[in-house]
């Protein structure tokens, strides 16, 4: 058997300890938190909690807002709502169209806290990086324009499109120990690895920081990871997440943060703990964060923030950016990194955990091809510099032994610095001399924008670096099986071409009658030569000025934007306020993630525009009376049933100004940030949606945009309320007149067959939000406010 062709120079750990060149300072006056002002807050916090406080606890509390009136009742986790002032937000081209339009209504002339716009997500991959930003640019014009113009407008940072993707920069750039951020993205949380909160919300969110209104959650319930041991061999950050994903499932961080501590943080670099925090969104964790680091510390300065780094230096030594000792979890997860092994999650949800040396026996017993048909890295999950260097180490590897990749072999950089810095050391290189197309710097495949060429219909299995597996997500083929792993296991089995290869233990076939095996890779956290930052043009300029004068440009009988109109109220007067004659229009079976109610591949060319948009609601969501995709049924009294499309039947209604509920399933809404999957419905007139249960984002969304998100008390009542069915509430008067503060509203069903019952619901709305509902959308709210 071959040996490893190239003996590397240094071993992983001489590596990560490597003296390298950092960018020069910047100005970090803007993004360094105000450690004493948040120190002071935290100080009243403490009288009134009256114990050990954990990482998390001192992040969030540290920003309420007027904590004195907030904690009058005090303060208990999993139930008291907080009011909260975010420092900064960030907001990528899809979702950011959305919420600029609602933002532009509340009649500023400038964010309250510094906001950037960040063009990823627009941007198709069909060729290659050069070919595909041209086209993506030409036929994103209008949206572009729109965008650059809003942030010109209102001084919001503009990066254009091949800057990179919005996580990634938001780590090189904004990122900070100890800040409370909103990005308008699930994986928002990717920042967590430089020990802040960073938390993924909708638009309507967004807005309320923007605005300054104080910025509503209910405070999260606390799991700590205690990590020991140190990983090695082929096992990185990336299978620490999969194998928590595999242990918690796709519900189990739902109103919780994941905060990390123990020995095993400290031989993580930062941007290995933002591949952990990042996926935290695939359990439905509000965030995930760490204790500040020295490799925090080291990446801060390599990339131009030696500032912070000071600041939170001096935070840290004040106790700030850790656990107090004693400090008590909701659940305590204890995981030593040296029995890691690597894991591979899938098909079709990122929680199937499967560790790699049973993967082959799981392929075979599942009756699945064994053939691979594409591996695809990089996205924000994995598309570090220590991601692209590890990679490159097992491609010089199989490149020294004349082997190429067996398959496509597709490599998305993470941002424009990630990029020229790779080209500078001659990793891209190495990864094309092997057979990798490399990617512009954006979202790409990973959320739909991949142009397939092959593999149409077909049932076939793709390996990836990604975070999200769902069904149909990454080329519309609902028979794309895509298994997600980390970027090095993605690598080696390009080379193999089959599932059941384990490059820990297997050996390739050469041409010679000779063998070879992979050695364990060993990449690079911090270049050594420093950062560079690649083609400047793509960058914004620092903290600009509002430029007032400026004409937000949306083209008349555009089919990408439009302007909103207002929700109207569904109550007026004195009341009473009770949603009566609701149809019901469906009863949705089973997994109903964002991506079921808004899809986005091809759709994310409407994102500004609702009209258009709204088309698509629900088009893959299973009908549990008869199991079909997209059937609905419109039963219009005294009319024969008609049977349609799902929009088609919410088209129906709101034609006839019929109000309509849903009845949904566990974890609805599960996934993305995407606010649209909120406003469709709200737009086609749903007012209620009665779940077994509903992801964290997506009940908050609702509440924004007037839609009342309703617990089932007892789940069996699901089977119980079925399409074209009456219901109503009894009791959602009283909590909207304040005279009640019961969390059950009474539901009364009445069946198409005229027999009548009622049950229980819960609900999970604050004051605030019930003032919400009230007014048609936080926003009608909002701007009655500030009118007043």
């Amino acid at each position: 058997m071959l040996a490893n062709a190239a003996k590397r120079a240094a071993s992983s750990q001489t590596a990560r300890y490597a003296t390298y060149a950092p960018l020069p300072e910047k100005n970090c006056t803007a993004i360094t938190p105000p450690y004493k002002k948040l120190i002071q807050t935290l100080d009243y916090v403490r009288t009134v909690l009256n114990r050990p406080l954990t990482l998390s606890e001192k992040i969030l509390y540290s920003h309420i807002h007027n904590p004195e009136a907030s904690l009058q009742n005090g303060l208990v986790r999993g139930e008291t709502y907080l009011q909260l002032s975010p420092e900064r937000v960030a907001m990528q081209d899809a979702s950011a169209q959305m919420a600029l339009l609602q933002f532009m209504s509340a009649g500023l002339d400038r964010t309250a806290v510094p906001s950037s716009i960040h063009c990823d997500h627009l941007i198709q991959a069909i060729d290659g990086a050069k070919s595909d930003l041209e086209r993506s640019i030409v036929s994103n014009k209008e949206v572009f324009d729109f965008l650059e113009s809003a942030g010109r407008k209102y001084g919001i940072e503009f990066w254009k499109p091949g800057s990179g993707i919005i996580h990634q920069i938001v780590l090189e750039n904004y990122a900070a120990p100890g800040m409370l951020m909103l990005g308008t993205d699930s994986h928002t949380p990717n920042a967590g690895g430089l020990g802040m909160l960073a938390i993924g919300v909708g638009g309507a969110d967004a807005v309320d920081a923007m605005t300054g209104t104080p910025w509503e959650l209910k405070a999260p319930q606390v799991v700590g990871i205690n990590l020991t041991g140190k990983l090695n061999g082929w096992a990185t950050p990336k299978d620490l997440i999969l194998h928590v994903a595999g242990l918690l499932s796709v519900r189990g961080g739902t109103g919780r943060i994941l905060e990390y501590f123990g020995e095993g943080v400290e031989n993580q670099s930062c941007t290995g703990l933002a591949t952990i925090s990042n996926m935290g969104a695939e359990v439905g964790a509000t965030t995930s964060t760490f204790p500040y680091s020295a490799h925090m510390g080291a990446y801060l300065r390599a990339t131009g923030r030696a500032p912070v780094a000071r600041a939170a230096d001096e935070a840290a030594a004040q106790g700030f950016l850790s656990p107090d000792e004693g400090a008590e979890y909701d659940e305590v997860i204890n995981i030593n990194l040296s029995n890691l092994e690597p894991n591979i999650n899938g098909p079709f949800t990122p929680d199937l955990a499967t560790p790699l040396s049973k993967f082959a026996s799981f392929v075979k017993e599942q009756g699945w091809n064994d053939k691979l048909s594409a591996s695809l890295i990089g996205s924000c999950t994995n598309s570090s510099y220590e991601d692209m260097t590890s990679v490159a180490d097992l491609a010089r590897q199989a490149k020294a032994v004349g082997l190429t990749t067996k398959v496509p072999f597709l490599c998305t950089p993470g941002s424009e610095q990630i990029r020229a810095t790779i080209e500078r050391d001659n990793v891209t290189e190495t990864l094309e001399s092997i057979g990798a197309t490399v990617l512009a710097n954006a979202c790409g495949p990973c959320i739909g924008q991949w142009k397939r060429k092959d593999q149409t219909e077909e049932e076939n299995a793709i390996l990836t670096s990604f975070n999200r597996n769902f069904k149909s997500r990454n080329d519309g083929n609902k028979n794309t099986m895509n298994f997600l792993a980390s970027p090095t296991i993605v690598t080696a089995m390009a080379f193999a071409g089959k599932l059941s290869f384990n490059p820990m233990t297997d050996s390739i076939p050469l041409p010679s009658g000779e063998s070879f095996k992979f050695s364990a890779p060993a990449g690079q956290d911090l270049p050594l030569s420093g950062f560079t930052p690649g083609d400047m043009s793509y960058y914004p300029a620092t903290t600009p000025e509002p430029q007032p004068e400026t004409e937000v440009v949306i083209k008349k009988d555009s089919q990408r934007l439009e302007l909103l109109e207002p929700f109207s109220s569904p109550f007026s007067g004195s009341g009473p306020f009770e949603f009566t004659d609701l149809k019901v229009l469906m009863r949705v079976r089973g997994k109903c993630t964002t991506d079921h109610i808004s899809a986005a591949g091809p759709w994310l060319k409407y994102k500004g525009h609702l009209t258009n948009i709204s088309e698509n609601l629900l088009i893959t969501a299973l009908n549990d009376e008869g199991g079909e995709m997209n059937v609905a049924v419109d039963y219009e009294a005294g009319k024969e049933p008609v049977k349609d499309t799902i929009p088609g039947v919410a088209k129906r209604l709101k034609s006839r100004q019929q109000s309509w509920a849903l009845v949904v399933d566990d974890n609805y809404g599960e996934g993305s940030a995407r606010e649209h999957a909120a406003l469709q419905p709200r737009f086609y007139g749903c007012s209620m949606i009665l779940a077994r249960s509903f992801a964290r984002i997506h009940e908050t969304n609702l509440k924004k945009q007037g839609v009342l998100p309703l617990w089932f008390a007892d789940k069996a009542d699901y089977g119980r309320i079925g399409a074209g069915d009456t219901v109503e509430t009894i009791g959602l008067d009283a909590l909207l007149k304040e005279q009640t503060q019961d969390a059950l509203v009474d539901i009364k069903v009445t069946r198409r067959s005229g027999e009548t019952f009622t049950i229980k619901a819960r609900h999970t709305m604050s004051s605030d939000q019930l003032k919400w509902l009230r007014a048609g959308s936080a926003l009608n709210h909002i701007r009655a406010s500030m009118t007043s």
